[in-house]
């Protein structure tokens, strides 16, 4: 959690790309293999109209099954919300349920707002999500594996662990990228080149995508079109010294 943050800077041009984008630019760096770094299909956009989701892993553990030792459903916000200032950027609350399956939901209304308010921009939960209408009009990204109606015995366990959600460990303070398409990490070492990169990756995927809104497309201009696109990804792979 002590890492360099990125600028607002990089933080806004990763914003602007959708996530698959962000997992194609990561390939080029070469850091990782391609089946490795992201949630599963398990976990989905609440809210996919909404734009790309990018911060840090305010990561915890939530329990719905039985009562908390002590306190109520909420005793445990002040400790989360205190914690996003280990981070070196904006917040995105991350929760692994530890009920396997989830018996309630681990966020609703109060539970967003409370952390939109202290300066959280999403939540990801490898539970299940209520006042889905509510939530909705805060403009707050959500992700879950699906919807139940009741809180149960909700609380918060751990605050700033190492979690599972997705299929994957996460870290606090680990660089996630999410939209309706799921969620990725990304690298911290990398994170800047990776925002830089972006557009000279789409440019290049543009050289295919543009031959094929010609009025009379061949397979010849295809191939054509796909090895020059090849090349232009392989001299970004040479700059960054893959």
């Amino acid at each position: 959690m002590s890492q360099q943050g990125l600028s607002q800077a990089h933080l806004r041009l990763l914003a602007k790309y959708d996530t698959p984008t962000i997992c194609n630019v990561i390939e080029v760096f070469d850091v990782r293999p391609r089946n490795a770094g992201y949630l599963d299909s398990r976990i989905k956009a609440c809210y996919p109209e909404l734009p790309p989701l990018v911060g840090y892993a305010a990561t915890a553990t939530y329990r719905a099954d039985a009562p908390p030792r002590k306190g109520d459903v909420y005793s445990s916000l002040d400790k989360q919300v205190a914690a996003f200032d280990e981070l070196p950027g904006p917040p995105i609350v991350v929760f692994q349920d530890l009920d396997d399956p989830a018996v309630a939901a681990s966020f609703g209304e109060v539970m967003c707002s409370t952390y939109k308010t202290f300066g959280a921009v999403g939540l990801i939960t490898s539970g299940a999500a209520r006042d889905i209408e509510q939530v909705g009009r805060m403009d707050f990204p959500a992700f879950s594996n699906g919807a139940i109606c009741s809180h149960g015995y909700g609380h918060i366990e751990g605050v700033h662990i190492p979690i599972r959600v997705g299929g994957l460990t996460l870290l606090p303070g680990d660089l996630l990228h999410g939209d309706c398409n799921g969620v990725t990490t990304i690298p911290n070492d990398i994170a800047a080149a990776v925002a830089d990169l972006c557009a000279e990756y789409v440019a290049a995927e543009d050289i295919v995508l543009d031959f094929l809104k010609l009025e009379n497309p061949t397979p010849q201009g295809l191939a054509l079109a796909r090895d020059a696109c090849a090349r232009e990804i392989e001299k970004l792979q040479e700059r960054v010294g893959r």
